[in-house]
């Protein structure tokens, strides 16, 4: 798979002669995508990062899906002129509305995300899981051919989560409010037998935490940042391309910057596993 790369290294590292140093561009709708971009990290801690948080059109999951994918195309592309060597489209949404179109459109690898409803439905007891999604998601195609094609023979209770990922974006990852929602919502698929609850939305990963306090002894939860993390890790292995930056983390929202530091501040005031990140105003 060819990859193209950078030609120059960041000031922490100098490639040698015929070496190319890698960066890895993420972007989501907002906060949510930054699991992906930590997990990443921790595989790579010598890795450059890009990570675009559209917060300007957040969330994208109420929005026609002809605007997500203009949007992640003109995104992508300032990525890939950044000298990105592979994005992420860390957002369920976005994968729906633009992945294909991505492809076709650029030649360095788009990964996208999906909720991990397959290994969920492999790892089930019961045979009984719930997806916490978007109600985007939950309502779209992509959803709905992993149901089809990996658990048929599972019941899935497919749970939208109207405004969670409102309250994730503003900071709040713990207390009674986030709790209540998720407690209401597992309430009955408990009842019912689940037990794997899988995430399909990248914000959710920011509540793993509480989850696991939410959740009884024996009900596990998959979050599909990992596995995208190590994906993209391996895409870079096979282009023969070198983690070997400053390992830094650069987020440019396309909203109010200082809203989105404050809301950082809120998300590691809270305990939120992030990386150290620097944030720059996106270019109009």
């Amino acid at each position: 798979m060819e990859v193209r790369g950078r030609s120059t290294a960041g000031p922490g590292r100098r490639a040698a002669e015929g070496e190319t140093l890698a960066s890895v561009g993420i972007f989501d709708s907002g906060v949510g995508g930054l699991t992906v971009a930590s997990a990443l990290h921790d595989l790579r801690p010598t890795l450059d990062i890009h990570y675009v948080a559209d917060t300007a059109h957040f969330p994208y999951g109420g929005r026609p899906p002809e605007f997500v994918a203009d949007r992640a195309s003109v995104i992508t592309a300032r990525l890939v002129a950044r000298g990105a060597d592979a994005v992420v489209v860390a957002c369920n949404t976005a994968t729906s509305a633009a992945l294909e179109r991505l492809r076709q459109e650029q030649t360095v690898p788009i990964i996208g995300m999906e909720p991990p409803l397959k290994p969920a439905a492999e790892r089930s007891r019961s045979r009984r899981v719930a997806v916490l999604a978007t109600p985007g998601t939950v309502a779209g195609a992509r959803l709905a051919r992993l149901a089809a094609d990996y658990a048929a023979d599972v019941e899935v209770f497919a749970l939208a989560m109207p405004g969670l990922a409102d309250l994730v974006e503003a900071g709040s990852i713990d207390g009674p409010e986030v709790e209540e929602m998720l407690r209401d919502a597992l309430d009955t698929p408990l009842r019912e037998g689940v037990d794997v609850v899988a995430l399909g939305c990248t914000h959710y990963g920011l509540l793993l935490p509480l989850l696991a306090r939410v959740l009884p002894e024996g009900v596990s939860v998959l979050d599909a940042a990992l596995p995208v993390a190590r994906r993209v890790a391996a895409v870079l292995g096979e282009a023969d391309v070198e983690p070997g930056g400053t390992g830094e983390v650069v987020c440019y929202p396309s909203g109010d910057a200082a809203a989105f530091e404050r809301v950082l501040s809120r998300l590691r005031g809270a305990q939120a596993d992030l990386p150290s990140i620097r944030v720059e105003r996106l270019a109009a």
